[in-house]
This record gives C-alpha cells, structure tokens and sequence, in this order.
C-alpha cells in the first residue's frame, strides 16, 4: 500500500479562495482540504493536486482538453466521478474557474446527502465480561 501524501497547503489555499464565493461547506478528510455541497464532495486537495467531482461527460471534455487531466484514483482505487486538475488548470485563473463552475452545477444538482447517524459501539467481549 502506497503511503498517503500530505495535501499541499499552498493548493489547499488556493483552492479555498476560489471556493469562498460558493454556497460550500469545508472539512478535512484524511487530513486534506475538502468541500462539500449539500453534504456532497465538490473539490478538495490531494497530494500535490485539485481533484473535483464531474458526470462523465464532463470528466470526457475535460480529459480532451487537457492531456495531463487524470481520473482521480487514490492509492490506485478510481474514484468514478472524480477527476485530477492538471497544473494547467490552476494555473489559469479563467480555465480553472470554469472548471469549478461546471462541477459546482453537477454537485449542486445532486439529491442532498444525508449524514449517516453513528453507530454505537458495541461492547467486546473481554467489556462484558468485566461487567457481569
């Protein structure tokens, strides 16, 4: 198993600019910076790249326009409906705006995701045993 490279604060900033202007919530998952729409994924950081969730049209569009694009697979595992910005993309204000704007539309145009309630923990053994 690869090990997990911290997300690259610099993009996380950056990213975090653009994203100020639209109606998402940031978290941190497994460390990286990551928005969400209607509790949906929408862009985050990965290592040292933007990844951001488009349909498959979109992620085909942007695959021909960019021959660095990449679908997002972390520790190998593809991530079907996610992509990798190439550093052509955030580079260019303009380019990378549109970007976010064409997955923001499609994140935005999903059902709300509910969160998950927790699970209580159930006891071990060796915790029952102590008990009884």
């Amino acid at each position: 198993m690869t090990k997990w490279k911290k997300a690259s604060e610099e993009l996380g900033e950056l990213v975090g600019e653009y994203v100020a202007e639209y109606d998402a919530e940031f978290r941190k998952m497994f460390g990286s910076p990551v928005h969400f729409v209607k509790g949906n994924m929408f862009v985050g950081v990965h290592g040292d790249g933007i990844m951001l969730r488009l349909n498959e049209d979109d992620q085909q569009k942007l695959y021909a326009e960019h021959d660095e694009a990449a679908p997002f697979t972390p520790n190998g595992r593809r991530m079907r409906e996610y992509a990798m910005l190439p550093p052509s993309v955030y580079d260019d204000e303009m380019e990378l705006r549109k970007w976010l704007d064409i997955s923001y539309a499609y994140v935005s145009s999903l059902p709300k995701k509910e969160k998950k309630e927790k699970k209580e923990k159930v006891a071990s053994k060796k915790t029952k045993k102590a008990e009884d």
